[in-house]
């Protein structure tokens, strides 16, 4: 089913008197596009991402202005592109962000999710940074997969709490010889698409015939991050290649499940490895439904458990270079969200980001409660994004549609309108 609404967001200031009369101002703010919201069932395929369109690399220092003028995704971003962008002065930076997301987004609606940890510890990996691994002396003690019923229960008390995704993890390495909990999980999508919420998983790594089980079985996306750039990668991970990684995103992708993959800022990398992350989302073949944005939560016993917290201008700044490349995608505020002040959360959500886990825990760490997120949600204006909803940029047939440098002066005669 879809239904098309035309709601009017403000783009940019008016840059002269030439701009039409037609056009309704509000502060010298030009409205100039229109959304329409895209609803789907748990029986309809994944969301079709915009379709791209050739874009003529633009020259260096004007990288920001074109993007500004995007209409859709492009797959051909180069790092420097993105490292032009990432090394924007912050207040111009976001400034941008918002411009594109109120473009591609309804600046109000924010997915909630909750996340469960439905098989805990016990993972042969090695990641730097997690609990759940067997190679580290965390404390964590290890589980069996939740009963479907006891899922199904956790699943309709976040419902019931303003949830619209429900996400589900598990601590293992591959899906390979886990027919009987593949079959279970099967149940809890579909217990979950019954309950009008998406599903999602993540459950380490997967073939195309996994896939396509999950699929058939109704799973709205996958999570698999990748988790900073390939070079930095085997400093956190070695039990896993950063292909491995990219290879089960393609079989998501293949099946027709939405992708969900992400990265975790803190680690020790460096800028160069957050635009190299974003580079590598940028030039999938299809841009990821979701991108999280993770900030390490450091836990004793890890080889990072002593890292200290990632600057929150570090957070900002990645989150306004992932909206400005990644337009159509949700990028979600996930886990260490809790260490942000609630002004440093409602920053991110200008600059961009839609979407954060809530509820009463992540995977093993702290998460922000639904009855907080409910107050600043209440306080700032926002509320939550509808189960399968997606908003794309499309312009309304007979109105301007002004694509112009959002930043700077440009000569009224600049300004292309198209009546």
């Amino acid at each position: 089913m879809s239904i098309t609404a035309t709601p009017l967001f403000l783009l940019r200031r008016s840059s002269g008197p030439s701009a039409s009369s037609t056009l309704s101002r509000r502060s010298g703010i030009i409205v100039a596009t229109t959304l329409r919201r895209c609803y789907g069932t748990v029986q309809d395929e994944a969301v079709t991402p915009i379709p791209t369109t050739p874009v003529q690399q633009p020259k260096k220092g004007n990288v920001l202005q074109e993007a500004l003028k995007a209409t859709g995704p492009r797959t051909n971003w180069t790092r420097e592109e993105i490292q032009e962008i990432f090394d924007t002065p912050l207040n111009n930076l976001t400034y941008a962000s918002a411009t594109i997301h109120r473009r591609f987004h309804d600046p109000l609606a924010i997915q909630m999710c909750t996340l469960m940890n439905i098989k805990t510890g016990g993972c042969s990996e090695d990641c730097s940074y997690c609990a759940q691994s067997t190679r580290h002396q965390t404390g964590l003690q290890a589980t069996r997969v939740s009963p479907v019923t006891e899922v199904l229960e956790k699943a309709r008390i976040a419902k019931t709490n303003g949830s619209t995704r429900f996400c589900m993890g598990a601590a293992w390495r591959d899906m390979r010889g886990r027919k009987t909990s593949l079959k279970n999980i099967k149940e809890m999508v579909a217990g979950i698409n019954s309950l009008g919420m998406e599903s999602c998983v993540t459950l380490g790594m997967i073939d195309g015939v996994q896939a396509k089980e999950l699929k058939d079985a109704g799973l709205t996306a996958y999570n698999h991050n990748l988790d900073t750039s390939r070079e930095f990668y085997p400093s956190v991970i070695s039990t896993r290649t950063y292909d491995e990684r990219l290879g089960t995103l393609a079989h998501v992708r293949d099946a027709g499940i939405n992708v969900c993959s992400g990265g975790i800022l803190g680690l020790g990398e460096k800028d160069a490895d957050r635009v190299a992350l974003i580079h590598t989302m940028a030039t999938l073949p299809a841009h990821p439904e979701s991108f999280p944005v993770n900030a390490l939560v450091p836990i004793a016993g890890t080889p990072l458990g002593d890292r200290p917290p990632v600057p929150f201008d570090t957070v900002l700044r990645t989150v306004a270079t992932a909206r400005i490349v990644l337009p159509s995608t949700i990028v979600r505020l996930a886990a260490g969200r809790v260490t942000l002040a609630e002004e440093q959360q409602v920053l991110c959500f200008g600059a961009g980001a839609n979407a954060v886990f809530t509820g009463e825990k992540m995977l093993t760490t702290e998460c922000n409660g639904w009855e907080e997120d409910r107050r600043i949600f209440d306080k700032y204006g926002f509320y939550p994004m509808k189960s399968f909803e997606r908003a794309v940029f499309r312009p309304a047939e007979g109105e301007v549609e002004v694509l112009a440098d959002a930043l700077e002066d440009v000569p009224a005669e600049a300004v292309e309108a198209k009546l």
